[in-house]
């Protein structure tokens, strides 16, 4: 019995260190929180390569395929590729992770805007893929498809309402 336990606790210990896991490293899954291995690099490369290769497909309301985008199908799409399930609207995705300031936002990070003014909520969102002097994210325009635009444009900026972090 007693080395059973131990045999146990030896293949546990095994398992729990060979996945890399960090209690640090956390990943919001449906509104729960998870412990993955250190998400800030191929997992958040692999979920911007992804959506980079929506680049140039055309809007459409609902969709979540290269015959049509929008901006929460987008988001949703591409984090589900790496098994990170988020709500299917931008709305509810606001939800999601913890929010960050826009000094601390970095490459992976989900903005959202209210480009609504008259129902002042969110309405759309988009995923920051470089940080370097300024912010450029990806998302479903709905007059140009899937684009990567400059939070420095004056229409983002004055729409943007605040950033998450999921990963």
């Amino acid at each position: 019995m007693k080395n059973t336990f131990y045999y146990l606790l030896a293949i546990l210990t095994f398992i729990a260190s060979s996945c890399g896991s960090s209690p640090k490293d956390k990943v919001i899954v449906s509104g729960k929180t998870k412990t993955t291995s250190n998400p800030g690099n191929k997992k958040i490369k692999s979920i911007i390569s992804y959506a980079k290769t929506f680049n140039g497909t055309k809007y459409k309301y609902g969709g979540t395929t290269k015959k049509g985008m929008d901006c929460s199908g987008l988001m949703y799409t591409s984090f589900k590729k790496e098994n990170v399930i988020l709500p299917r609207t931008s709305k509810t995705m606001a939800t999601q992770g913890k929010p960050i300031s826009l000094k601390k936002v970095s490459v992976g990070d989900l903005l959202f805007f209210k480009t609504n003014r008259r129902k002042n909520v969110i309405s759309h969102v988009g995923l920051v893929v470089e940080v370097k002097g300024t912010i450029k994210f990806i998302h479903a325009s709905t007059s140009r498809g899937v684009i990567i635009s400059s939070l420095d444009e004056k229409y983002w900026n004055k729409a943007f309402a605040l950033a998450r972090r999921v990963l």
